[in-house]
């Protein structure tokens, strides 16, 4: 699709200030909301703190495509710190670079963000398990069994490669420890806030948010360019996801700052549209219109096709 596309400078300047200034936005709310939670009631703490979560976790995505500096070490401090907890920024960021391997998208062994599993994964997880996985098709099961499945499997999988000594992961552990230890110290010594509140109401629900955006954004297909959807619209969520619902255009031009997104989107529409056979959502609230209650795709993999020895297994 790319060599058809209008395609502009990947960067126009060295330091990218729209993304700083974000930066300086989320950092700065999430430590004033953070500092004077006391004051503020628990119906609209919890959404300020889950949107901050999310918004961080967006990005990061940026930091780990390169933004917003020339400068490698200072976009990943910026991007380190875990405001989520659970996630690590190294871990998460070689996990989805490896996910816009589009030749593998959507595979369940190949791609690390794939929602499909194969048959012998589905097999193996039981008749509870395969409720659990079938009720994450739909938007309500994502949001609300998505988060604890989502960590409890990268979890899973993060302390075997732990245990098995894969090389690095102890030590990047240890340093999401320390960063974790940081933010808690801050949380607990002087903010008097409880780790208990944080977790139910800032990073489990801002993990939540993130999960909608993955949801539609990839469906199984025989062909590498129909495989990436777009979600239209500029409301609420869009800005929160820094626009990465126009996925297609993300995948086209994965170097591309946030705020250049919706430009480069609508000077290649028609072809967006055309290369991803329609694969196209009139913004959120179609899609949670149509999949809030019903399922956006089947669990198993269609194709399976994927290298025995990189299998994930859902038990």
């Amino acid at each position: 699709m790319t060599q058809t596309l209008d395609l502009p400078r990947t960067r126009s300047s060295t330091v990218e200030w729209p993304t700083i200034g974000l930066a300086v936005l989320i950092y700065g709310a999430w430590l004033a909301i953070t500092y004077w939670h006391a004051t503020l009631p628990l119906w609209l703490l919890a959404p300020l703190g889950a949107w901050l979560v999310c918004w961080q976790s967006s990005l990061q995505h940026e930091m780990l495509h390169g933004h917003p500096t020339r400068h490698g070490a200072l976009n990943r401090a910026l991007g380190f710190p875990p405001l989520a907890l659970w996630l690590p920024y190294d871990r998460y960021r070689a996990l989805h670079l490896t996910h816009h391997d589009d030749e593998r998208l959507t595979d369940p062994l190949d791609d690390p963000e794939s929602r499909y599993v194969t048959p012998e994964a589905w097999a193996a997880v039981g008749a509870i398990g395969q409720r659990l996985v079938r009720a994450q098709c739909t938007i309500l099961g994502r949001l609300v069994i998505g988060p604890f499945w989502a960590i409890g499997l990268f979890w899973r999988d993060e302390a075997r490669a732990v245990l098995e000594g894969v090389p690095g992961r102890r030590m990047l552990w240890a340093r999401h420890a320390v960063a974790v230890a940081v933010i808690i110290a801050w949380l607990k010594l002087v903010c008097g806030m409880s780790l208990w509140l944080y977790v139910v109401a800032f990073a489990i629900p801002g993990t939540a948010l993130m999960l909608i955006r993955s949801f539609a954004e990839h469906r199984a297909h025989s062909d590498v360019s129909r495989r990436t959807a777009v979600v239209e619209g500029h409301g609420p969520l869009a800005w929160l996801f820094l626009f990465n619902n126009l996925h297609a255009a993300h995948h086209a031009n994965p170097q591309l700052a946030w705020y250049r997104l919706p430009a480069f989107y609508r000077g290649n529409r028609q072809r967006f549209i055309e290369g991803n056979g329609g694969l196209l959502y009139h913004g959120y609230t179609e899609v949670f219109r149509r999949f809030l209650w019903h399922p956006h795709d089947q669990p198993i993999h269609p194709l399976g096709r994927a290298p025995a020895n990189r299998q994930r297994d859902l038990g």
